[in-house]
């Protein structure tokens, strides 16, 4: 069996303990839409008093911005396939997608504050586009006094600070995808395979 831990997670695990105590609590789901009526939160959280049920579902709720986060790493930084063969490289890949990501999100969180605005509300992806826009015009004048560059990255955040998404609440969706699928077969072998093999005439089923 492999182990997936390095030297330091394997001490992070190893110091958990045995049993963790968790406060369960139902929550019961109202708005008109959602596909969910009933939900158990389960959570360490003990002190009923000091969090109610209320602030619970109010927490629970916003996981969904861990929803898009995770689409944001898959689609717009394009993590969804990790293309290294071995354990470590493929560990390495994921920390620079998320090193990339975090430094996103920090220039997201600059923009907001200077724009007085919630980063939330700015674009991940409108980010992601704007710092590549950008990425010619720093790279350009890198050698310009700090003067210079400080005037570029304003005008960056202020660009950034422009993207904006739509603050729709209590938003839902039916689960379907409405594009088909394109009418192929799945390539079940490596494709330099199969280009050789159609190489000697070898048709596709």
């Amino acid at each position: 069996m492999v182990d997936v831990f390095n030297q330091d997670d394997r001490a992070i695990y190893d110091s958990l303990p045995e049993f963790l105590a968790v406060r369960e609590t139902r929550v019961e789901v109202k708005q008109a839409g959602f596909r969910t009526r009933i939900i158990i939160v389960a959570s360490t959280l003990l002190d009923a008093d000091e969090i109610t049920k209320t602030d619970l579902a109010k927490l629970y709720r916003t996981r969904w911005n861990a929803e898009l986060d995770l689409r944001s790493l898959k689609q717009t930084l394009q993590m969804d396939i990790l293309r290294c063969k071995t354990l470590e490289l493929v560990r390495k890949e994921i920390w620079t997608h998320i090193l990339a990501y975090n430094l996103l999100r920090t220039i997201m969180a600059q923009a907001a504050k200077e724009h007085e605005i919630d980063p939330r509300s700015i674009s991940f992806k409108g980010t992601f586009q704007t710092l590549e826009a950008f990425q010619q015009v720093i790279a350009m004048h890198s050698e310009k006094n700090s003067e210079f560059r400080w005037v570029v990255y304003q005008l960056m955040l202020d660009e950034i600070a422009s993207h904006r998404v739509a603050n729709r609440p209590n938003r839902y969706e039916p689960r379907r995808r409405k594009r088909r699928p394109k009418p192929y077969d799945r390539l079940m072998m490596p494709r330099n395979e199969a280009k050789r093999q159609l190489a000697k005439g070898v048709r596709d089923n």
